[in-house]
């Protein structure tokens, strides 16, 4: 039985020198360092572009040029909105998006949004909640325009979402409707973005210089709200003088027909002026001027043909 137990003992301790290798396996194994791999053929044109680390997602020049090919994406003039508004630069990404989706949702298309960023890139760093918002707001609740004619108005007039509600837009709606007497300011509600001061005030004071009293100039622009985005010095001065130095009309006519400054002198109103002149015929400025010209010449020869020889023959008739 002793025996039979030694061997036993043996036997146990033979599994132990088994496992664990010979020192000299060991140094061996461990010296020889691993097989190299042999190289990833590297095309000419990508070795140099491999070789450079990608540039940080957080750097300027990476984000900008993330602003940029967004707006490209979208068919919108990235270089000139860069250009004509610099401040781009500043703002991230995430806000852009925002104001695009923003645009979207008040129906304008993405024709529309691609002519309002072109005319007006500020809108793009306009802030949302205190600027954008609000100006389409007030134009729906305060101006009355309607959610079917706000993409035609912000169309022909962009500024209008940069303008603040407190500070600009409803200064100039208070004037329109209590000032001049204008009842439905939606009909012309891009006039919204005018400054009272520097665009409506001078041009009331110019028409009261000229003759007209302020009632007069009132109705006038009552009439023609339009006449407060014209050009003193280039559209309204010109025509005024040949008004009344070629023409020799009378003020009331203006107070009557104030469009009269919405046509162009050297196209329309000097070429049909001279040809009432030649035919002895003085036609009322509607009738002269809004006609087309195949019906302006008809109606001339009609009323020279019922004219007697050297009579002078007025008209004014109103189209």
């Amino acid at each position: 039985m002793q025996e039979t137990l030694h061997l036993s003992s043996s036997s146990f301790s033979l599994p132990k020198s088994s496992i664990s290798p010979p020192k000299a396996l060991k140094s061996t194994t461990i010296s020889f360092p691993p097989h190299p791999k042999p190289p990833t053929p590297i095309s000419p044109q990508l070795s140099s572009a491999t070789s450079l680390p990608p540039p940080p997602t957080t750097s300027p020049n990476f984000q900008l040029q993330e602003k940029l090919l967004f707006l490209d994406s979208l068919g919108i003039d990235s270089f000139h909105c860069l250009t004509s508004h610099p401040l781009i630069i500043s703002s991230s990404l995430s806000d852009l998006k925002s104001i695009i989706d923003f645009l979207y949702s008040i129906n304008l298309t993405i024709l529309d949004i691609r002519r309002v960023l072109h005319m007006c890139p500020d809108i793009l760093t306009t802030p949302l909640s205190s600027i954008l918002r609000p100006a389409v707001t007030f134009l729906l609740r305060e101006a009355h325009v309607t959610g079917d004619n706000l993409p035609f108005v912000l169309r022909r007039r962009p500024r209008l979402l940069t303008k603040s509600v407190e500070q600009s837009l409803r200064p100039t709606l208070y004037f329109l409707q209590s000032t001049i007497g204008i009842e439905d300011v939606s009909k012309c509600a891009t006039l919204l973005s005018c400054s009272v001061e520097t665009k409506f005030i001078p041009r009331m004071d110019y028409f009261q210089r000229i003759g007209f009293s302020r009632r007069d100039a009132k109705v006038m622009f009552r009439r023609f709200p339009s006449l407060f985005c014209y050009s003193i010095e280039e559209n309204l001065e010109p025509k005024f003088d040949y008004f009344v130095v070629e023409m020799g009309r009378e003020l009331k006519e203006l107070t009557v027909f104030p469009q009269y400054f919405s046509f162009s002198l050297e196209k329309r109103i000097k070429p049909r002026h001279r040809m009432c002149v030649e035919k002895g015929v003085c036609l009322s400025l509607p009738v002269m001027l809004k006609s087309h010209e195949s019906r302006f010449r008809d109606r001339l020869d009609v009323c020279c043909s019922s004219s007697m020889p050297g009579e002078r023959l007025t008209v004014f008739e109103v189209d």
